[in-house]
């Protein structure tokens, strides 16, 4: 099989770029390792920013989410009995909505035949070479026999732990990362939501997130040592420490329920730079992780996308190869930017195994600031809302 592009991963970033790219007139393929039932099972983010929300519009596919989804003008920061409203609408203009990052894939999915978009799915041993010359190819097998897609361009959009960044030779590349000593225990319920828009907890036991689906279905976490086990946690132990560690207000508004899904979810701080090698384009979790912290991972993959969409279309209808060349730096930008944020509301809202009576001084200290200060809010807020792509 022969075509322009060929794409590694049918997740949100994966469909999305080859939207983009069918829209435009451009041919690609997209493989993926998972079934569609597996991808869309898959439990992941649900706040948006606006450059998710522009491309779903471009691509026409934005009707459910506009009729679905949740716009939020502001979120919370919580300590002790204190509630900090950052007013997201009142001080950039600008607002987030919760769309699960499942009904943003469906919606990509139900679409794909419509637009021309071919996926593979269910597509083992998938293996990228010659990846730094100009003619790279893709090899993987499916129904007993091993299939070959040649092309132009590659574009790794599987996540951290699929075979496009490893197809990167180590000289040509740095990772950055931090690891944290803890990660997020979840729960999604069918219930109600405790509070109409998001609130990160900072307590002594430890940090909480509440966070919602839709108006019925709710998403909850509490931080726990990486050691522990989802098994070792209940329903009704997850539901008390909640009610602890959210606070009273927001403790008198929760709504427990049998969870539908639990998990705990490492976190880590991670980039892979330079984001492109030879013909070789990384998107998304490919290239970088981010803490859930501040929402960032499935709109960097976005602005990923787009920045990759605009490079791709350029080099095919035009000829023009420095956008190729200059897709890494553009990306990478707004990648160390959304890291920056994410790491920093982690370290603020997280209590870490190190830290002793100065840092946690610290902590409140920087709370009690961005509570009395308009130009702390507005930075907060600027960052959480999306930076300009």
């Amino acid at each position: 099989m022969k075509t322009r592009i060929c794409i590694i991963g049918a997740g949100p970033a994966g469909l999305m770029l080859g939207h983009l790219l069918r829209s435009e007139g451009v041919d690609c393929v997209v493989l993926e390792r998972a079934g569609p039932d597996y991808v869309l099972g898959r439990i992941r983010a649900g706040v948006l920013e606006n450059v998710t929300v522009d491309i779903m519009a471009r691509l026409g596919l934005d009707a459910r989410l506009r009729a679905e989804g949740l716009v939020h003008d502001g979120f919370n920061l919580a300590y002790g009995e204190r509630l900090i409203r950052i007013d997201i609408a009142a001080l950039t203009g600008k607002h987030v909505v919760v769309y699960g990052q499942t009904e943003l894939t469906r919606d990509l999915m139900e679409a794909r035949e419509a637009r021309g978009l071919e996926v593979v799915y269910e597509a083992a041993d998938v293996a990228l070479h010659d990846v730094g010359s100009d003619a790279p190819y893709v090899t993987y097998a499916k129904d007993g026999r091993m299939h070959r897609i040649d092309c132009r361009f590659i574009v790794g959009c599987d996540g951290f732990h699929g075979p496009s960044r490893k197809a990167v030779a180590a000289v040509a590349g740095q990772a950055f990362e931090k690891v944290y000593p803890f990660g997020w225990l979840g729960i999604l319920a069918d219930v109600p939501p405790c509070n109409h828009e998001l609130i990160y907890a900072n307590h002594e036991r430890g940090f909480a997130l509440a966070s919602m689906r839709s108006e019925t279905r709710s998403r909850y976490y509490v931080d726990v040592p990486v050691t522990e086990k989802v098994e070792d946690w209940p329903d009704e132990r997850i539901w008390d420490e909640l009610a602890i560690r959210l606070g009273p207000e927001a403790a008198a508004h929760i709504v427990r329920g049998p969870s539908i899904e639990k998990s705990i979810a490492p976190l880590r701080s991670f980039v892979f730079a330079p984001m492109r090698h030879g013909s070789l384009l990384l998107c998304g979790d490919a290239a970088h992780i981010v803490p859930p912290t501040g929402a960032k991972g499935l709109n960097l993959a976005a602005s990923d996308v787009l920045y990759a969409a605009e490079a791709l279309l350029a080099f095919f209808k035009r000829g023009d190869g420095d956008a190729i060349i200059g897709y890494s730096d553009k990306a990478l930008a707004r990648v160390w930017k959304a890291e920056r944020f994410s790491w920093s509301l982690t370290r603020l809202m997280h209590r870490f195994p190190e830290d002793g009576p100065f840092e946690r001084a610290m902590q409140v200290a920087e709370l009690d600031y961005i509570a009395s200060s308009r130009a702390a809010q507005t930075a907060i807020a600027e960052n959480y809302v999306g930076l300009p792509v």
